[in-house]
């Protein structure tokens, strides 16, 4: 039997939402499973995760329905909410591009106020800071080493 028309590309379409069903039920899992381990250093970050896991999995319900019955409404939906989370998602990634070495400064500095203590030292340890014990002014991060990602100095 020869796969064409409507029939390859619902199977095509079907094979594709399965598989993000199944990203779907992993990071919802992998994020109830670190909050239930209290693994996670950033609650907002998990909640983050289980939410993209759930609208990964509505979307994905959304594609698997209309392409079973082979309805073309739900499909213009399904394409049309793709097409606006790779609209998002490049310019999210555009924007993490275009900052510079100067604006990821600010953007700590002024965020370094905001964080809890916990996200503080995550953030010392993961860029390497030489005093990883919360060293520097209340309110300004601590002087960080030249070990890769951002270093940041006191002003």
């Amino acid at each position: 039997m020869v796969c064409g028309g409507f029939a390859c590309s619902r199977n095509a379409l079907c094979a594709l939402n399965v598989v993000y069903v199944l990203v779907g039920v992993l990071l919802v899992a992998v994020a109830g499973w670190a909050r239930s381990l209290g693994m996670g250093s950033s609650p907002p970050l998990l909640g983050g995760a289980f939410a993209v896991g759930v609208f990964l999995l509505l979307i994905a319900g959304l594609g698997l329905l209309g392409a079973l019955r082979h309805h073309q409404v739900l499909l213009f939906f399904y394409v049309l909410i793709l097409g606006l989370v790779f609209l998002c998602q490049l310019g999210v990634s555009c924007a993490c591009l275009a900052l510079g070495r100067e604006a990821q400064e600010r953007l700590l500095h002024s965020a370094w106020p905001l964080l809890s203590g916990g996200a503080r030292g995550e953030l010392q340890r993961r860029l390497g800071c030489c005093d990883p014990m919360g060293g520097g002014e209340q309110g300004t991060p601590p002087p960080c080493c030249h070990h890769g990602g951002v270093t940041v100095s006191p002003q």
